[in-house]
This record gives C-alpha cells, sequence and structure tokens, in this order.
C-alpha cells in the first residue's frame, strides 16, 4: 500500500528562507501569519492528510461512487465523514473574507493544504476544493445578499459549491452553449438545460449544493458576449438561510472514468430550475473566469501533488528493492543483490521527479504570494505586477505542472518494474488520477494557445516584459556571487531561448497565426523551465546562506544544491530544443493535407 508524508519542512524552507514571508506582513492576514502560526497550520494539515485522506484513497478508488434509481449519489465510505473533519477544521476557510466566517490567512496557506490533500486523496479533496473556487466567485461577484446567504454554510463546509460550464456539443468554446434562462416576475430565472463532466455535482457529503450555472438569457447575443452566470441551489434556500423545497435539478448519470473514482463526475439536468444572476447579464464569463483561474491554479497543484507522492513511494520503494549489482561494484555485500537506488539510471529517473517537484512547488507558492499581493496589496502598481505575473503564469502553471506531473507519475510507476502495474501498489492509481489533470480546466494545448495568443500581448507585452525584467535583474544582481554563479549562468542562456521564441512570434506568427498554433506547447514548456529555473537559483541561494550561516540540516541543504545542479545540468538544456522546434514554424504541420490523416 503506498504512503504519503506532508512535505511540511520543504514548504517551510521555501516560505521562511526563500520568499521570507515576513517580508508581506503589511497585507492584511500576513500579520496573523507568523512563523509559530504557520508551522502549527503547516503540522495540522499534513496530520489530517496523511492520517484522515490518505488512507481513504484506495477505498475511494475501489468503491468509487454509485448513483441510485432516484439520482441520489452516495460517495464511497468514510468520503463524509473525512470531508466533514477537513471543514469542520476551517480548511475551507482557511483564507476566506472573515466577515463571512474565513479566517482571513493568506490564500498562499491555502495553497499549500491544497497540495497536501491533494497528494494524500486527490478525488476526496475536490469537494472542499471546488467549493473554495465558488467561494471566490461569488465573493467578487455576488450581491451583498447572495454572499450573505450562500457564503457562510458554504465556508463552514455545511454546502459544497460546484461550477457547470461544459455541454454536450460545447467544451472550450463556450460560446456554444444551450442552457437557456427565462427572467421571472419575482427576479429569479427559470434554468433549462444540460452540463456534463461536473464534478461533485450530487453527492451524500452536504445538505445542499450551489451550482454556478452558464447560461443564456432569452434574448442575449450569440457568443461569449451573451453569457451570464447564475446560482442553482440544489434545495432552495430561503432568505432566512433556512432549506426549502427541492430545485429543478438532478444528476441524469455519473460518467465511467479513467480514474477520481471517488468523485461524481455527473451529467446534471436543469428542468426550469430556479436560478438567480449573479452579476450582470451578459458578463457571465468574466464572473465564472474568478473561479475557472483558481480551478486552473488549483489542477495545476493537482499535477505536482501526484508527482509528489508518486515520487516519495518510489523513492522509498528503490531504497528497498534488491535487484542486480552496481556497475562499479557491489554495495551491500551482506545481500545478493544490491537496491536499485545504486543504478544510474534509477537515479537520474528521481532526480528528475524530484528537480521538477521543488521547483513547481516554490513556483506555485511564489505566484499564490502574487495573489495575494494583486488581492489584497495596499500599492496599486505592485498590485498590478502582481496581477500580470498571476495572469501570465497560469497558464504556464496549469499546463507545464499537470504535463510533466503525469509523466513524473508514469516514471515513478516505471521504478517499480512489474509491481508498478498491479492495483495494490498503487502506482497505477496514481497516474490514471493525474491524467486528468492535463484535460480538465481547459486541456493544455488550449492553455498554450492562451499564454501565446492571449497573454504575450496583453496590454501590450506588458505582463512578458515583467517577467523578463525580474528574471534578468535578478541575474545581474547575483551573477557574480561565486556560490550562485554556476547556476546563474545556464538560467542566463535559457532565458535568452525564451527572449528569442518570444521575438520568433513576434516577427512571425502576426501575419501567419498558424506559427502561434504550432509553437504554443513548446513555448509554454520553454517557459516553465526558465520559471523553474528562476526557483532554482533563489533556493540555491537561500541555501547557500543557511550553510554559511550554519544553520539548518546540512545534508537537506547539500540535497537540495546537487537537485539544482541537476536541474541545470540535465532538464534546463531542453529550452534549446522547445527553441528550436518553435523556430521551425508551421510548414510541416499544415502541409498534410486533412484527408491524409
Amino acid at each position: 500500500m503506498p504512503t504519503y508524508k506532508a512535505p511540511v519542512e520543504d514548504v517551510q524552507f521555501l516560505l521562511n528562507d526563500v520568499f521570507r514571508m515576513e517580508r508581506y506582513s503589511n497585507l492584511p492576514g500576513f500579520a496573523d501569519a507568523s512563523p509559530d502560526v504557520v508551522e502549527a497550520v503547516l503540522g495540522e494539515a499534513a496530520k489530517l492528510c496523511e492520517e484522515v485522506l490518505q488512507p481513504l484513497n484506495r477505498v475511494g478508488d475501489l468503491e468509487g461512487c454509485i448513483r441510485h434509481d432516484d439520482g441520489r449519489v452516495t460517495t464511497p465510505k468514510g468520503f463524509k465523514d473525512a470531508v466533514n473533519a477537513f471543514a469542520q477544521g476551517g480548511w475551507i476557510g482557511l483564507a476566506a473574507d472573515p466577515e463571512y466566517g474565513g479566517q482571513g490567512l493568506p490564500y498562499t496557506l491555502a495553497a499549500v493544504v491544497n497540495e497536501f490533500s491533494s497528494s494524500a486523496n486527490m478525488a476526496l479533496a475536490m469537494y472542499p476544493g471546488l467549493t473554495m473556487g465558488a467561494i471566490a466567485a461569488l465573493h467578487t461577484h455576488g450581491s451583498p445578499e447572495q454572499k450573505a446567504l450562500y457564503l457562510p454554510k458554504m465556508i463552514a463546509g455545511e454546502w459544497t459549491g460546484t461550477m457547470n460550464l461544459t455541454e454536450p456539443h460545447c467544451g472550450t468554446d463556450l460560446g456554444l452553449i444551450k442552457t437557456k434562462a427565462v427572467p421571472q416576475p419575482d427576479g429569479s430565472y427559470k434554468i433549462t438545460g444540460t452540463k456534463i463532466f461536473i464534478s461533485a455535482g450530487e453527492h451524500d457529503i452536504t445538505s445542499n449544493i450551489i451550482h454556478l450555472v452558464l447560461a443564456r438569457i432569452e434574448g442575449a447575443p450569440e457568443g461569449v458576449k451573451g453569457i451570464s452566470l447564475f446560482v442553482v441551489p440544489k434545495v432552495k434556500v430561503a432568505a432566512d438561510g433556512s432549506l426549502g423545497d427541492r430545485n429543478g435539478v438532478a444528476c441524469g448519470s455519473i460518467e465511467h472514468k479513467m480514474g477520481l473514482h471517488g468523485n461524481a463526475t455527473c451529467v446534471m439536468n436543469y428542468d426550469e430550475a430556479t436560478g438567480w444572476l449573479i452579476g450582470q447579464e451578459n458578463r457571465g464569463l468574466a464572473a465564472m473566469f474568478v473561479m475557472m483561474n483558481e480551478a486552473r491554479l488549483g489542477v495545476a497543484i493537482q499535477g505536482l501533488a501526484q508527482s509528489e507522492v508518486a515520487y516519495q513511494n518510489a523513492a522509498a520503494y528503490a531504497k528497498d528493492r534488491i535487484q542486480g549489482r552496481s556497475l562499479t561494484g557491489a554495495k551491500a555485500t551482506d545481500k545478493p543483490a544490491d537496491p536499485i537506488i545504486v543504478h544510474p539510471d534509477v537515479r537520474r529517473t528521481l532526480l528528475q521527479i524530484r528537480a521538477f517537484n521543488e521547483a513547481a512547488r516554490a513556483l506555485v507558492l511564489y505566484t499564490a504570494l502574487k495573489s495575494d499581493v494583486a488581492h489584497r496589496g495596499g500599492d496599486e502598481k505592485e498590485r498590478q505586477q502582481a496581477d500580470d505575473w498571476l495572469g501570465l503564469l497560469t497558464p504556464v502553471l496549469k499546463g507545464v505542472l499537470t504535463d510533466v506531473g503525469f509523466d513524473n507519475a508514469v516514471r515513478a510507476q516505471q521504478m517499480f518494474g512489474g509491481h508498478g502495474y498491479i492495483a495494490e501498489w498503487g502506482m497505477e492509481q496514481f497516474v490514471r488520477d493525474a491524467r486528468i489533470a492535463m484535460i480538465y480546466e481547459g486541456a493544455n494545448g488550449i492553455q498554450a494557445l492562451d499564454l501565446v495568443g492571449r497573454k504575450l500581448p496583453k496590454d501590450g507585452g506588458r505582463a512578458v516584459m515583467g517577467f523578463f525584467n525580474e528574471v534578468g535583474t535578478y541575474l545581474k544582481e547575483k551573477g557574480e556571487d561565486p556560490a550562485l554563479a554556476p547556476f546563474c549562468k545556464p538560467l542566463g542562456g535559457a532565458l535568452q531561448h525564451l527572449q528569442q521564441a518570444t521575438m520568433w512570434f513576434m516577427n512571425n506568427a502576426m501575419a501567419r497565426p498558424d506559427n502561434a498554433g504550432a509553437g504554443s506547447v513548446d513555448y509554454m514548456h520553454l517557459f516553465g523551465l526558465v520559471a523553474m529555473g528562476y526557483m532554482w537559483v533563489r533556493i540555491v541561494e537561500a541555501a547557500a546562506a543557511k550553510k554559511a550561516a550554519g544553520e539548518g540540516d546540512a545534508a537537506v541543504l547539500d540535497a537540495k544544491l546537487v537537485t539544482a545542479r541537476f536541474f541545470m545540468e540535465r532538464m534546463l538544456p531542453e529550452t534549446a530544443a522547445h527553441l528550436a522546434r518553435i523556430s521551425a514554424g508551421s510548414d510541416a504541420i499544415m502541409a498534410m493535407p486533412a484527408e491524409a490523416f
């Protein structure tokens, strides 16, 4: 059976030593997040995830969710109690507005808890995780009455939330939505239509589910300009918060899917269900994007989370499994064979996963800190710069972390040989569960197109120029430091590759958009490597400083320096290959006639 230990010490190192979280103490909520408080929060979150959530991961995979003839859905054994324990611990409202019962702590800490819970039990963590996204959308765009009615119960975990976008005939192209909304005399709307792939759409965990639904008001413009957002509770809610009659919304079926069996992925049928408009008419997509962007960051974290838990189990297995002898002579002379950790290719595989995990975690936390600045900062310029980073890096994080997270789950599975294919070891579940993260919340090819087609040219390229400036300035300031120079030099070369790729798009994609489409995925991964390389240099800076001061665990710090070397020598050089593919353009890709495929 697989195991999981939350990387509490690594998170503390990143928050305290690499990013020095105390520098953000002027932001609301950060003054309450002292190192002692953060340590306590991380410790309790780790305990919950390791002891309550993780043991149910295989249970959920084996049992799955069951839809009954009356439309009710029951979740796997133990899920209801575990989600309730998560809610009662205050984890759903960790970063939520105290006015509605939240704790108001930094979003950064919520991102950490998201990683821990997703590593422990990704399917289960989605029930509260989707609720947090719905809370954010309602908090930003809901009316005062809607916020007062729904948020306290959702933050307390008494009700959960969902997002309803996709329909049978449309996925990413939301302009094709057919679900309709008919205005009623009392100000409500009757919502009719079918939504598919709705995670946590129906379950037995809470007494109510608050659906956020995209629909088109009768007479609204075609395309995305005519989409509105509605709040549609499973059970109608009276003005005093009490539950009334069942609404006209039901689970028509549960999807039979590759993984995440513990989370109910539903076809939701809306039959003149009563809903209320959130925000302005025909501005629903902008409102839903609050939830979608939160979800995209959450899915990025899922990619990291599956990579981390898969790595932990693969590393433990490699140190225990004996097979063959070291190429340089027997190491375990008292045994008939050496543990496979002695073999260079096993080490290469494990280091490749580890080097990604530590850099990806740093990038997630740094971006979460930027989110806190963007939403809580008092300085307008700092808020804008943070928001630019957040907008630019969201598709990179979602696409790169989930692509590589899945690849790493497969790499970790490979370490087990035949045992990796056997369900009892748990590795094949990590592979199956990780695969969905590349697809939902916008398939990764769409993320790459969003990055190249929208995020790069936005505001005249202000965000990408800000990224170049931040990394370039850091390299100028630190490049002469003997401890950092061996890491700054390769990062500088990779940054040049990214700048060259960006310039190539500027010169070759305006007149021929297929060039942008053909190179977009390579660009996204090139960007991800540079961003993670930037994180590794900052990690090295902090680790070297701690070593020089005689602080911390020397073995742990040395391991970080070795892992950083591996990243620079074995992973960052891939930027050159990405640049070459981008520069090849789209001719070969578009030359093949469609009928020849």
